[in-house]
């Protein structure tokens, strides 16, 4: 081998090393940035879909009060009061207005605020579907629960809105 040659091979071992040390320190952050970026569309996703499951809950739990409230007016009826007699408390023997609505709003489910909830008993008559002045709690009488929930959706990046959650139970008292 020549002089030349090894000075050549030398010369283009450096040159290629320095121009591949020179792409590299022109991309550090490039890998830092594309992490972040990655990161907060990753983190916005998982927890969007994390407040979804807790809206189905949510909505889940509306459905469920608004059963239990339909249920305890029901069950409650105009002869309840007979049947009551000494070993209950008068709230556990009407199905007032008042009493149906603390009745919902003291199920006590985990996560759920019940100053978000609205709770809306009515009575009516089942053959001509109209509303009662008073709760009537005679049988054949119809007893419609309507539960509002206002559950507020929290997720990072996204501005916070609060969607309102409504379910009904109708039921007919039997006694």
């Amino acid at each position: 081998m020549d002089m030349r040659s090894t000075l050549r091979r030398i010369l283009g071992r450096a040159i290629g090393s320095a121009l591949r040390q020179r792409n590299v320190r022109g991309e550090e952050g490039a890998v830092i940035m594309e992490t972040a970026m990655s990161m907060i569309i990753l983190l916005t996703f998982m927890f969007g879909v994390m407040e979804a499951g807790f809206a189905l809950y949510s909505y889940h739990f509306i459905s469920e009060a608004a059963r239990e409230g339909t249920r305890y007016a029901i069950v409650r009826g105009a002869t309840w009061g007979t049947a009551c007699g000494t070993s209950y408390n008068s709230y556990d023997c009407t199905a007032s207005l008042g009493n149906v609505q603390s009745y919902v709003t003291n199920l006590g489910f985990p996560g759920i605020n019940p100053s978000n909830m609205t709770v809306t008993p009515v009575w009516s008559t089942y053959t001509g579907g109209s509303t009662c002045g008073t709760p009537c709690n005679s049988a054949g009488n119809l007893v419609t629960v309507t539960v509002q929930y206002n559950f507020p959706l929290a997720v990072p990046f996204i501005p916070a809105h609060t969607y309102a959650m409504s379910s009904s139970a109708a039921m007919v008292i039997q006694q």
